[in-house]
């Protein structure tokens, strides 16, 4: 193409255009904090927790697009509390919104003591997924639709998310794009 840009390939059509629900996406997974997944200090290596956001967050956007998809973006990721060897760590994700190609996915972590049954929240993660078709290009997405008041709530501010994501992606993209010198 003249001027070196690229031409832009159609959409794949999604299978079906039938809306689905914050519900039809949620997974729920668990495992035991076991030696080889801890630091030395007997706490599940954040790497791992890193992982374990990602999958529980594809399965989510897999669930909603019944696609393939790629990890585009995760926002910010604090560790508040620690996750020791024996304990559980249970992630619980859900699609929060579908936009064209894309899906923001919220996935929650929290520790359990198998022993006393607490359970803490110990980081939260917003997760964006594109959905592509069998020749890896993107696809459309079914649109969202969210039920309850705190789904319509996080509904709403995907968008504002989005926007900042989109912002700080553009100011990195033109950082890692400068000439060297």
């Amino acid at each position: 193409m003249a001027g070196g840009g690229q031409a832009r390939r159609p959409l794949s059509r999604m299978r079906m255009d039938k809306p689905k629900t914050v519900a039809e996406s949620s997974v729920e997974m668990l495992e035991v904090v076991l030696p080889n997944d801890a630091n030395v200090l007997g706490n599940i290596l954040g790497g791992k927790v890193m992982h374990l956001i990602d999958v529980a967050g594809a399965i989510a956007a897999h669930r909603h697009s019944r696609s393939l998809v790629v990890t585009a973006s995760v926002d910010n990721l604090d560790f508040v509390y620690p996750i020791r060897v024996g304990q559980l760590i249970i992630l619980r994700a859900h699609v929060t919104r579908a936009f064209t190609t894309s899906m923001e996915t919220e996935v929650k972590v929290y520790l359990e003591d198998y022993t006393t049954g607490e359970r803490r929240q110990t980081s939260s993660a917003f997760v964006t997924y594109v959905a592509l078709d069998a020749n890896g290009q993107p696809m459309r997405v079914p649109p969202l639709v969210p039920s309850t008041a705190e789904e319509k709530r996080r509904y709403r501010e995907a968008l504002e998310r989005r926007r900042h994501r989109l912002a700080l992606a553009a100011r990195a993209h033109r950082r890692y794009s400068e000439p060297e010198k």
